[in-house]
């Protein structure tokens, strides 16, 4: 038994937000509204075609709204400093000294992890918010 287009619309966009709950990837959302898109195009009895077109011009809309709403928030958009893909961004360490290096020894989560500071701010002890993981390192900004 074939399946309907607009059931395959449906299907598609089901499939990716349950692949956005896995990933916590927001973009698939915005994709997942285009394949609704899609799936309205062929409620109304429109062409393959044109449902295609649909799903894809509303999904390319979606994206590009998302991606320019966060840049225009000031956002950085890389995996390491987005709170969405990485929820250590936020929390907050506390500094005991900083070496001559400009790196400090803190503890978070249990583990020594190496703290950096933010470009032209001044390294002094106390509390510092996580603001970004650049490879295995917290790049930190003074509370």
């Amino acid at each position: 038994m074939p399946v309907s287009d607009f059931a395959a619309w449906w299907i598609a966009a089901g499939l990716l937000v349950a692949a956005e709950m896995f990933t916590g990837t927001f973009y698939l959302l915005m994709l997942a509204v285009g394949m609704t898109a899609g799936a309205v195009a062929a409620h109304l009895g429109l062409s393959q075609t044109a449902q295609m077109a649909a799903a894809a011009i509303v999904s390319a809309a979606a994206v590009f709204a998302c991606y320019w709403i966060r840049q225009r928030r000031g956002r950085d958009l890389s995996p390491g400093a987005d709170p969405s893909v990485n929820f250590d961004i936020g929390e907050t360490v506390e500094v005991r000294a900083w070496k001559a290096d400009g790196t400090a020894s803190v503890r978070y989560r249990g583990a020594p992890w190496t703290a950096i500071c933010r470009p032209g701010a001044a390294p002094a002890p106390g509390p510092h918010r996580v603001a970004e993981i650049v490879g295995s390192r917290l790049l930190v900004d003074p509370v």
